[in-house]
């Protein structure tokens, strides 16, 4: 034989199945006219293709062992190439090394498949998010069709084996190219691809073996769900065509917003306004929180801005026990119109605390516009 099989390869003479197919996969890729168009590689991807013709059948490799020709007539070979004759070797070969194992399953799909996801947006309340619910849910969705049982067909009748592709789903046609015959497979025009046909198909849901409906669920909200925080229903979303499993649905939660209370995270924010003398004096401010009325405490001299915490009066928490903080905000309100006797007492009062003239003074640290002035003057 004046060719090398095995060096055409480059694998050792003693290789396994496996390594062969490795090989003709590696260098099918790197040669194919497709993606090498040069003459002299083509040339190279024929002898490549004749050598795994050779190698991958048992017979062919022991008549080439011993020294006969395994692609002559008389010595146990077809014609080479892509060609219907040659044993182990074909178009789905080409395809597997391009595109790996799955490129060479054949047959046809089934009409039967899963549903696709669904979405819905829930609303609810910050009381309901803070401490769950349980909601019901009218729901639109794909349903199985009850009049064929999401078979697709009408009743008493059925899906026949589609004869232009006789149930294989696809149909095959073999044209000749410079390496030889080659056959190409497209899904069956006729049946799409499914091997077969539903000559009456459903009046209910016109073949697809679903219908529209609309369904009741009750859904449970956990306590400190968020916005945006979406809850998965296994099974309760589209089903499928041909009367496949159905999908997922997803319940969206959208938290509305609340007229007193504004949330951040777990933790709640909400503002409360109260006169200077009460800051001043100190107080009790009724709030209605959503555990339920509480007092809470101000005391004498609180400033404006100052937050009160109240402690596990909060959002319930998602994952681990526990609650947020409620943080009360305090606003102290000055003021703006004053009687004469409202007027003398706030007079006498900065009179007693000699604040009847403000003597502008800055904090420890801080300096006027005019003191820092001077001091850059004076090189200070």
């Amino acid at each position: 034989m004046a060719t090398d099989y095995y060096a055409v390869l480059g694998v050792r003479r003693d290789a396994g199945q496996d390594e062969i197919k490795k090989a003709f996969r590696r260098l099918a890729r790197e040669l194919h006219p497709d993606v090498n168009p040069d003459p002299k590689t083509q040339e190279r991807f024929k002898e490549i293709n004749a050598a795994y013709e050779v190698l991958s059948d048992p017979q062919k490799r022991q008549v080439y062992d011993l020294g006969g020709d395994p692609l002559s007539p008389g010595g146990g070979g077809g014609a080479g190439g892509f060609g219907a004759g040659a044993a182990g070797f074909g178009f789905s070969d080409i395809m597997d090394a391009f595109f790996g194992a799955a490129a060479g399953q054949r047959g046809p799909r089934s009409r039967t498949r899963r549903g696709q996801d669904a979405m819905i947006r829930l609303e609810i309340t910050l009381e309901e998010a803070a401490f769950g619910t349980t909601k019901e849910l009218q729901v639109d969705t794909a349903v199985t069709c009850t009049t064929c049982n999401g078979e697709g067909a009408a009743p008493g009748t059925s899906a026949q084996t589609c004869d232009m592709c006789r149930g294989k789903g696809e149909v095959s046609q073999v044209t000749r190219s410079f390496l030889g015959q080659v056959m190409t497979s497209r899904p069956c025009p006729q049946c799409q691809g499914f091997g077969t046909v539903v000559p009456t198909p459903c009046p209910e849901c016109a073949g697809d073996g679903r219908v529209r409906a609309r369904r009741t669920l009750t859904v449970k909200i956990p306590a400190g769900v968020d916005n945006g925080t979406r809850i998965q229903l296994a099974g309760e979303g589209e089903v499928g065509p041909g009367g496949g499993p159905a999908g997922d649905l997803y319940v969206e939660i959208a938290e509305t917003t609340h007229n007193v209370f504004q949330r951040r995270g777990d933790d709640l924010h909400c503002t409360v306004t109260i006169p200077m003398t009460a800051a001043a004096l100190g107080t009790q401010v009724p709030l209605q929180t959503l555990d339920g009325p509480e007092e809470v405490d101000i005391r004498p001299g609180t400033q404006s801005g100052q937050s009160i915490p109240l402690h596990g009066r909060g959002i319930t928490h998602l994952r681990g026990g526990g609650r947020g903080d409620l943080i009360v905000h305090v606003e102290v309100q000055t003021p703006t119109k004053l009687d004469a006797e409202q007027e003398e007492l706030l007079r006498r009062l900065a009179m007693l605390r000699g604040e009847e003239r403000p003597s502008g003074q800055f904090a420890p640290g801080q300096q006027g516009l005019f003191s820092r002035l001077k001091d850059a003057f004076n090189g200070r």
